[in-house]
């Protein structure tokens, strides 16, 4: 599967854009200019960007990188994700920086080796990188890598760093990594031709940068009680394996140059460790087994995932079989074979009840409330799907997967007025969330109310970034016949707000032409 995320080309790195651009060609939209997509950055004068402009940058990327079908919007995968990061940066505050960015982490469909980080604090993994990692702690020193480029505010420094050189503006880089899905060549002359760019200077300071995100990373993975071998035993399989590669191979070493320096200062670090070994946590090999069937999840996909698995039942530790096992049910719910997937399913978590290193992971993970709530859906037992949603929801209140699923739920039982009452107390505390407004949406469209239909609508778009959408579906809103006047005044602040937000859009398109 050839990804739309994965087009960061060698060439267009070697002029040493930092590791928060690596991807930013997923936020490019059709029929859209990125220009025009992007907040003004000031002049060629400023020293930086501020960090309330890198937060703006960020959300407005990634309101694009989710909308990309290759997002990998799956909850057990996402939650595994941020949790593993929230543990570290609990262990290293500091981590945070000096503004304490609110990180979230997330996955895209992608089999090439990389991860990335955004603008203020978002931070991607490609799901081949994630299948790649031997243990937790080497998934979890990349993490910490890409925390410290984020605390360290490269993006922003790097910005600086030009202030006497010709600024090369952030959406003109964008573009250039857009030039790259075609054309290598034609992208390194967009950012080169009449851009003023002291190339070494620009390669001396991503050095410096990759440097600095190993010692924040190592900081990171040493205080959050992971094997700091872990970052040496990965960047150097990595770097064996590069040997084997064309100029096409690991993106995550071109993004990120492991220099013979960098990889001497990192053992370097190591000789005053005790060792620390660290059992992985079943969460750990179920979120890789989700994303290995999230990953291609074609015919010939599933067919080679669960030949995968049926191999490793037969080799692994425990942890192996059991997460192996989960996903052989997983392939069959994604085959539509629902009764094998439930009967494979049910005999895992009696198997899981009955051991007592493992059962824990029944109430400390979604994942398998997450295949069993899908698979009843599937099977139109919505009352079973209720009951396990509401059980989840007890030992894991902050899922937000179990959440979402929770409201499809009642909306399918038809029990739309509890659909319609939680989702509007899950809006209030998570304001930010598209997908419960389109939830929300969902469950007024079987009540038939089409006013408030059409306002949840519009609150997601507007979430998404697509002002013009949200206001249209105000219009629309307004003029159904049952509206009430709660609701008109309602539209009518929202359209005010908006409106005046999105004159504020069009001014920054015309000063980035």
């Amino acid at each position: 599967m050839k990804s739309k995320l994965s087009v960061c080309k060698v060439k267009l790195l070697s002029v040493a854009i930092v590791a928060t651009l690596c991807l930013a060609p997923a936020i490019f939209v059709p029929g859209t200019s990125l220009a025009q997509n992007l907040p003004t950055l000031g002049d060629t004068a400023r020293e930086d960007l501020s960090p309330l402009m890198e937060r703006k940058v960020g959300e407005q990327i990634m309101q694009s990188v989710r909308r990309d079908p290759d997002y990998l919007d799956d909850g057990p995968v996402s939650e595994y994700l941020n949790k593993l990061g929230n543990t570290l940066l609990e262990k290293r505050p500091d981590a945070r920086g000096e503004t304490a960015y609110d990180f979230q982490f997330f996955a895209v469909r992608d089999p090439v080796l990389n991860a990335f980080a955004f603008p203020g604090g978002f931070i991607g993994f490609h799901s081949g990188l994630i299948l790649a990692a031997q243990s937790e702690s080497e998934l979890a020193s990349v993490m910490g890598h890409e925390i410290g480029h984020v605390s360290q505010r490269h993006i922003a420094r790097m910005i600086g760093s030009q202030k006497q050189d010709v600024l090369i503006p952030l959406a003109a880089l964008l573009l250039a990594a857009l030039a790259a899905r075609s054309s290598p060549d034609a992208a390194m002359a967009l950012v080169m031709g009449g851009q003023g760019l002291t190339v070494q200077r620009q390669i001396n300071f991503t050095r410096e940068a990759e440097r600095e995100a190993d010692r924040v990373g190592f900081q990171i993975l040493r205080d959050g009680g992971y094997d700091t071998a872990g970052m040496v035993s990965f960047f150097g399989r990595l770097q064996h394996a590069s040997r084997n590669y064309t100029d096409n191979g690991l993106s995550y070493l071109r993004s990120h140059p492991l220099t013979g320096e960098r990889m001497a200062d990192i053992q370097g670090r190591m000789l005053d460790q005790r060792y620390k070994q660290r059992v992985d946590g079943l969460d750990f090999y179920l979120a890789q087994t989700r994303v290995r069937v999230l990953q291609d999840s074609s015919a010939q996909g599933l067919l080679d995932a669960a030949t995968f698995f049926n191999a490793q039942v037969k080799t692994a530790q425990e942890e192996g079989v059991i997460s192996a096992e989960y996903g052989l049910a997983f392939v069959a719910y994604k085959q539509h074979d629902y009764a094998r997937a439930l009967k494979l399913l049910n005999q895992l978590i009696k198997k899981v009840e009955q051991s007592p290193a493992q059962k824990k992971w029944l109430t400390q993970t979604s994942a398998f409330a997450s295949l069993a709530i899908d698979i009843h859906l599937a099977n139109q037992q919505t009352d079973v799907a209720i009951k396990i949603a509401e059980t989840a929801l007890q030992d894991l209140p902050l899922s937000r997967g179990i959440v979402y699923q929770y409201a499809e739920a009642l909306i399918a039982a038809n029990r739309t007025d509890e659909a319609g009452t939680f989702l509007r107390d899950q809006v209030l505390l998570y304001r930010h969330e598209a997908a419960l407004q389109n939830l929300l949406a969902k469950s007024y469209a079987v009540q038939g109310k089409q006013a408030l239909q059409h306002i949840a609508l519009a609150e997601a778009y507007a979430i998404d970034g697509a002002l013009p959408a949200a206001l249209q579906q105000l219009d629309i809103a307004r003029r159904d016949p049952d509206v009430q006047y709660f609701d008109l005044s309602v539209i009518d602040a929202r359209e005010r707000e908006w409106k005046e937000k999105r004159r504020e859009e069009i001014l920054d398109e015309k000063k980035n032409k």
